[in-house]
């Protein structure tokens, strides 16, 4: 498959809008969008160059002069572009497909949310079944139990009793590599009781150990 060269740092296009981030003026003329929507990036491409078909149906369709990056995030006050995951990033509940990036795209349209993460647990009756990951905004002081019971019903009005979506827990950090990364992997291996290993590149390892308490407190990751 040819290489397809692409301008990051030219137009960003979130949700099929179109916005312009100039890449030594974040923020100039930039409105906010903090509902995270798929992330597409204008490209320099040769069409002549392209000829798998799969290939442009997957990433080149959707948006029309754009690549499709399948990529979730949102744009904060400055102007600059957050990636929260994955929009393939697929969960199988109960027979049923689906999107974790989705459901972090509900969780952070909530007005308390600051970022998220939705990860597939193992579950003897369903397969799989999602967990979320909240760390809300600077000076909410609304109840826990009162943003996680929002953010259950939000999931649910939004997509459905189909995701089967019950455990929401507001952590204090996501922990991510020094990159920015959320390590979803490690999280889910936590969670599933399953062998894991400290991220060479994690910012702060003890994050992860929050994590693992913040899961014990829902019947969740060995003692």
């Amino acid at each position: 498959m040819p290489r397809v060269g692409c301008l990051l740092l030219c137009t960003v296009l979130l949700g099929g809008v179109s916005e312009s981030i100039p890449a030594q003026e974040p923020g100039a003329g930039v409105t906010v969008d903090r509902v995270a929507r798929t992330i597409s990036i204008d490209c320099k491409i040769a069409p002549r160059k392209i000829n798998d078909e799969k290939f442009k149906e997957s990433y080149l369709a959707e948006f029309p002069g754009y690549y499709k990056t399948a990529d979730a995030g949102y744009k904060d006050e400055d102007g600059y572009v957050y990636v929260l995951g994955r929009t393939d990033d697929i969960i199988n509940v109960a027979g049923h497909r689906l999107s974790t990036g989705g459901m972090e795209e509900v969780l952070s349209s909530h007005a308390d949310v600051a970022e998220c993460a939705v990860i597939g647990v193992a579950d003897q009756m369903k397969g799989e079944v999602p967990v979320g990951f909240v760390v809300l905004k600077a000076g909410v002081n609304k109840p826990h139990d009162t943003v996680e019971k929002e953010l259950i019903a939000l999931v649910r009005e939004k997509i459905g009793p189909v995701a089967a979506f019950k455990t929401a827990m507001v952590i204090a950090r996501l922990p991510k590599t020094r990159s920015g990364k959320i390590v979803r992997g490690t999280m889910k291996k936590i969670a599933d009781r399953e062998p894991w290993n400290m991220p060479a590149t994690i910012d702060d390892p003890a994050i992860l150990d929050e994590i693992k308490t913040a899961l014990q407190g829902k019947g969740m990751a060995a003692e």
